[in-house]
């Protein structure tokens, strides 16, 4: 039982972090907000990195995607931030 954990754990995250992505893109249509469009745009980097975690952790244990996966996280918060920032930038003006 605690050694399937984990992977149920990292699946668990995987599919999270798809539905907030799914839903964020949904309502980004539904309504037009462009900070739901630069959340669905994290979310999928962030699914993309879970993805990469349990392909790196589960299925190629031998292999090391440890750099793909930090460059996933970092652009999911970089593309976040930028949002916030354009978003901001627009409404100030």
């Amino acid at each position: 039982m605690t050694e399937a954990f984990p992977g149920v754990v990292y699946v668990l995250c995987l599919l999270t972090s798809t539905a907030c992505a799914l839903l964020l893109a949904r309502s980004y249509c539904r309504h037009g907000m462009s900070l739901l469009l630069w959340s669905s745009i994290c979310f999928t980097f962030l699914a993309a990195n879970n993805l990469v975690l349990v392909i790196d952790l589960l299925i190629w244990p031998d292999g090391d995607l440890r750099t793909l996966r930090a460059s996933l996280a970092l652009a999911a918060s970089a593309s976040l931030i930028w949002g916030v920032i354009w978003d901001t930038g627009r409404t100030a003006k």
